[in-house]
């Protein structure tokens, strides 16, 4: 099994996310991450999805996307290509003896100290989900109490752009 990232741009209307997701549902795929914001056109929604999966699994859900009215542009996001990017938050147990060790793994991985209180530590960490991956693994151990994660964003690198693919006065 494959790891792959889709980006799409869609319509920024309601209900087109949940269509979207629908589609991997239907058929029984797992989405392992889903990020979705507003672009630099108002009227228009940019998703990032990861999923795994075969040559015919990326083949059937990127034709079933396009089936959709709402999606206007789908690309497969290559790794040569693109920048990917995920955001981490993680609450720790940080008692007074262990806070020391605990920011030197911060510092190591150029993390965030978000919050703070006598027992517990909140950071923050950017970057690409292999980093993030580390970074839990090495902080495990001093007792995750809470964690949460937004899901990958990628972006072509150079001057190639999704939005340039698309006339937006023909879809407005």
């Amino acid at each position: 099994m494959n790891k792959y990232t889709i980006t799409a741009l869609l319509a920024n209307k309601s209900g087109v996310l949940t269509r979207l997701s629908g589609l991997f549902a239907r058929r029984g795929f797992n989405i392992h991450s889903i990020s979705a914001c507003t672009t630099e056109e108002e009227d228009f929604s940019r998703v990032t999805i990861v999923f795994t999966g075969d040559e015919y699994t990326l083949s059937q859900m990127t034709k079933q996307l396009d089936k959709l009215i709402d999606v206007k542009k789908i690309t497969l996001a290559d790794e040569k290509d693109s920048v990917f990017r995920e955001l981490l938050l993680v609450k720790v147990s940080a008692p007074a003896e262990k806070r020391s060790e605990i920011l030197e793994i911060k510092d190591v991985y150029k993390a965030k100290i978000v919050d703070l209180s006598p027992k517990t530590m909140i950071l923050e960490l950017t970057g690409e989900p292999d980093k993030l991956d580390g970074f839990i693994k090495v902080i495990e151990s001093y007792g995750i109490l809470e964690l949460a994660r937004t899901g990958v964003t990628a972006l072509s690198r150079g001057d190639k752009c999704l939005n340039d693919l698309v006339d937006y006065n023909e879809l407005i």
